[in-house]
């Protein structure tokens, strides 16, 4: 026969365990671990839907750009760049849909021309200081071209190397359709020890008319990545020698 034990009016429940509270470190580790994570995954979205890499298989950007270089460009419309943005875009008659790579030199409504001896280059009369340029000097034939709007005129930084607008002066004058841009080079992603920003130039800063764009997020996001990743790294290794730190406490203590 089973028994059954009554509980008593004297008799009251154990009390519940207080809950843990949590340590202000731990809380503080975790809100820097969210912030590391928030930063480094928004820097890195923000690069992965404004850029896109292009590797460069000539030396006709030398100096600025080299054989073997991956660049990230921005995404961009062809009215967004100005004179002496270095843009990415494929145009049927210079290449079928080849990708390339050179620098606005003109925008629709310039005359472009190199005059001189020395064969320099003039945007609307006026000579332009291209310190940008491989090489000083004689830049092949003698042109002058008056650009049509909507078109750009382009060059590669290394003219005696380059095929460029001057190749093509039979087709439009050379120029290309502003809507064939892709996008526009902000930085050298690889070789690692030519990684950085490209320099934005000065040389058409005097002219009347679009000039070099300013950069876009690129930077920031960069730090933010990088700085978010670094973030994370650190307050993960801080947490862990804590921890270690307590245990160790603890066992000698006992």
């Amino acid at each position: 026969m089973s028994s059954v034990v009554e509980q008593t009016a004297d008799s009251e429940p154990a009390p519940a365990p207080a809950p843990e509270r949590r340590r202000p470190a731990a809380v503080l580790q975790g809100v820097a671990l969210a912030l590391g994570l928030v930063l480094m995954i928004g820097g890195f979205a923000l690069i992965a839907v404004d850029y896109r890499p292009y590797d460069i298989p000539t030396a006709s950007m030398y100096p600025t750009l080299q054989i073997g270089d991956t660049v990230l460009a921005r995404k961009v419309a062809g009215g967004a760049v100005g004179r002496g943005d270095v843009v990415v875009f494929r145009d049927q008659s210079w290449g079928g849909n080849e990708l390339m790579v050179k620098r606005v030199v003109a925008v629709g409504g310039d005359t472009v021309a190199t005059s001189g001896d020395n064969r320099r280059l003039t945007v609307n009369g006026q000579p332009v200081d291209e310190p940008y340029l491989a090489a000083q000097g004689g830049q092949g034939e003698s042109f002058s071209v008056t650009v049509p709007q909507g078109r750009l005129f382009l060059l590669g930084d290394n003219r005696v190397g380059s095929l460029d607008s001057r190749t093509h002066l039979e087709v439009d004058g050379g120029t290309v359709p502003a809507d064939a841009v892709e996008a526009r080079v902000e930085a050298t992603l690889e070789p690692f020890g030519r990684t950085g920003l490209l320099d934005r130039t000065t040389a058409f800063d005097g002219f009347a008319g679009p000039g070099p764009s300013q950069p876009g997020p690129l930077e920031p996001a960069a730090y933010a990545t990088v700085g978010g990743a670094a973030l994370i790294l650190v307050t993960s290794a801080a947490g862990g020698v804590a921890g270690l730190a307590r245990r160790l406490r603890r066992g000698s203590g006992s």
